[in-house]
């Protein structure tokens, strides 16, 4: 088995979730680790057995013994970053959104195709048993022609910082670019994406909300100005449609979860569930998933290729398994949720187009 070797840039919460991650990997050696606050990388480092320690990020890119990369910083820092990890000729795996903004998550998956070098970005729906269920379900056509998705994402009073947990980081624009959208919406999103095999985005409408009440003291300290609540209706080639809706905050009990219906059958994807007709009677199923899973890993052992995001991003730089192309999900997604910034802030229906060509850079100037 061949070693890989990973490099981090960032050791905060997210990063120490990406550590854990890497340490359950057989044939993983974490090598290096950077972070601003050098108290807090060492600590880290000591933690996770990482040797070296770094607070400058150009300082760890100067290694040529990593295999990858993994940049684990605000939305508007992936973009410089994890193209200057490309261009130091390594390969670069980084925390969802892709970037501050299409136009940045563009750069970075262009400056992946200029280097050669694998670009991987967190989607770590992809890898659930419903998701893997449901790719089987609509490949074998058991849902017929698709035409219609539904993308929910539910927190009642989950808003980082002012309600309690994370930075403020988290909820201002100079750091994080967006909100809902961006931090939880992408996981939905990028999931319903896949599964309808990455249709091209045509038309999309939406609007954001912020407004439900939270601490004054954390509003006025944080500078939180990103929506809580976004939604939105999308339009692809192929007559498929997309309404979704993601929250961090709303006065209600629940969303259903997200869902696909096709001419045939329909998938609910949280909690899993299948709906079709059969003899002219409605059925409504669900599914062994956990039996399935362990099967299907018994029977096939390149199962465990995709069992979570990191595991999928190891074994592709071992040349075990083609990479699926996160990258690309993410961008297609990062469309979606700019185009309904868009959408909102002009009052109307925007095309795809309209939103390549009015995104601008948010990224952080290093």
């Amino acid at each position: 088995m061949k070693t890989v070797r990973i490099g981090i840039i960032g050791t905060g919460q997210i990063g120490k979730s990406h550590l854990r991650a890497y340490q359950e990997i057989p044939g993983v050696e974490l090598v290096a680790a950077c972070d601003v606050d050098q108290a807090e990388v060492e600590r880290v480092a000591r933690e996770f057995n990482i040797p070296h320690t770094y607070t400058d990020f150009r300082a760890l890119l100067a290694r040529d013994d990593l295999d990858a990369v993994d940049v684990c910083l605000h939305n508007n820092f992936h973009a410089p970053v994890s193209i200057a990890v490309l261009e130091s000729g390594k390969n670069c795996y980084c925390e969802k959104p892709i970037a501050g903004s299409y136009a940045d998550g563009k750069a970075m998956v262009d400056a992946a195709r200029r280097t050669g070098r694998m670009l991987s970005i967190q989607l770590a729906l992809l890898f659930s048993k419903e998701t893997k269920i449901a790719n089987r379900l609509i490949a074998d056509g058991h849902l017929g022609e698709l035409y219609h998705a539904r993308s929910t994402g539910f927190r009642r009073r989950g808003r980082p910082y002012v309600d309690g947990y994370g930075t403020a980081s988290f909820v201002r624009k100079e750091t994080a670019a967006g909100g809902a959208l961006f931090d939880m919406g992408v996981y939905h999103i990028s999931r319903i994406l896949y599964l309808l095999g990455r249709p091209a985005v045509k038309r999309i409408s939406g609007k954001i909300y912020q407004k439900t009440g939270m601490d004054a003291a954390r509003r006025e300290s944080s500078g939180y100005n990103v929506e809580e609540l976004g939604l939105g209706f999308v339009k692809f080639a192929g007559d498929l449609t997309l309404d979704l809706i993601e929250s961090w905050a709303i006065h209600l009990g629940g969303f259903e979860g997200s869902s696909i219906v096709g001419s045939q059958g329909g998938i609910r994807l949280d909690p899993f569930s299948f709906h079709t007709t059969l003899s002219d009677v409605e059925m409504n199923a669900t599914f062994e998933m956990d039996s399935v899973d362990w099967r299907w890993h018994q029977l096939d052992p390149t199962q465990a290729y995709y069992d979570s995001p990191q595991k999928h991003w190891v074994a592709a730089l071992r040349g075990d398994c083609a990479l699926i192309p996160t990258d690309e999900i993410a961008l297609d997604t990062m469309l979606i949720s700019e185009g309904i910034y868009l959408s909102d802030r002009l009052g109307r229906e925007v095309t795809a187009e309209e939103v390549e060509q009015h995104s601008t850079s948010t990224a952080v100037t290093l």
